[in-house]
């Protein structure tokens, strides 16, 4: 038997974003993050948030529905920064925010600073971990991103990976009285350029969350094409098979059409976008900016 749809709401002050099987798939953008990134990472030592506004346009043009939001930038104090991002970011955009930080002092510090419902990244199945983190969520009535492995390994097999959902899902909801909506599961996508069977063990997995739980699924969008050429086109299929499995959300750069059309297109064939509305709109906004350019060009 199929467990019912569930349905995560994220809010901000004034706008809400509902993930769910029957919603629009969720784009959450990840540029917003220094990892990789030392000019960034050098202006906000600095202080200087200015790039972090330009990427926030960049990610809300691109279509976007939620932000995510890091600030890990060694020697620097990532809690202060991350409450100066956030609010940045509340005065730019009505969008949600996923507060993304691996130190507990930092997405407590955020999650303090918010004014909205948001979306914590992440918790994995180790219990030190979900220990810390998990109250922070049911005390600021959070969602939380959690990632079904352990102090032990990343499980390779489908099976495993069920096994720590299982165990994340009875902490959070019998442990710390987390509702199971407000879980959202990362099934794990891994690079397919090391083992070309990963991606059909996620897709099972994805599956298997959907069917047994209803629950709502993301990812990091690029991670199944790392160290592959021609990685856009790899995203922009991987996606779409992702959503036919089920998954509800991903977190990815909203700067690339590419992908978000593949999103987007799924959207329309699945069933999410009535009458095509959505994808119909868009593509209009698009010949209108585009002819706009050309007769200033």
């Amino acid at each position: 038997m199929t467990a019912p749809l569930r349905h995560t709401v994220l809010r901000s002050a004034t706008k809400e974003v509902v993930i769910g099987a029957d919603k629009p798939f969720c784009v959450i953008g990840e540029r917003i993050n220094p990892t990789g990134r030392p000019v960034l990472q050098a202006a906000l030592r600095e202080g200087d948030l200015s790039i972090v506004a330009k990427d926030v346009a960049a990610q809300v043009a691109g279509g976007a529905d939620v932000l995510d939001i890091n600030m890990g930038v060694p020697l620097t104090d990532e809690a202060e920064l991350l409450v100066k991002a956030i609010r940045m970011v509340q005065e730019l955009t009505d969008l949600p925010i996923c507060i993304d930080s691996s130190v507990v002092e930092a997405l407590e510090a955020g999650l303090a600073a918010y004014q909205g419902r948001a979306l914590v990244n992440s918790i994995t199945a180790e219990d030190d971990r979900m220990a810390a983190i998990l109250p922070l969520v049911k005390k600021y009535d959070a969602a939380v991103v959690a990632l079904p492995n352990d102090e032990d390994e990343i499980p390779m097999e489908a099976e495993k990976r069920i096994a720590l959902t299982e165990k994340i899902v009875r902490v959070a909801t019998e442990e710390y009285g987390i509702a199971v909506e407000d879980i959202v599961i990362d099934p794990l996508a891994m690079p397919i350029g090391a083992d070309s069977t990963v991606g059909g063990v996620t897709l099972d997995v994805i599956r298997q969350i959907r069917e047994r739980w209803g629950l709502n699924t993301t990812c990091g969008a690029s991670n199944v094409s790392f160290g592959m050429p021609g990685r856009h086109a790899i995203n922009a299929a991987w996606l779409p098979l992702a959503m036919s499995a089920g998954m509800t959300s991903a977190i990815m750069d909203a700067r690339t059409p590419q992908i978000v059309d593949a999103v987007r297109a799924a959207d329309l064939l699945l069933g999410n976008d009535e009458w095509g509305m959505s994808w119909i709109g868009t593509h209009r906004a698009r010949q209108a900016a585009e002819a706009a350019a050309a007769g200033t060009a």
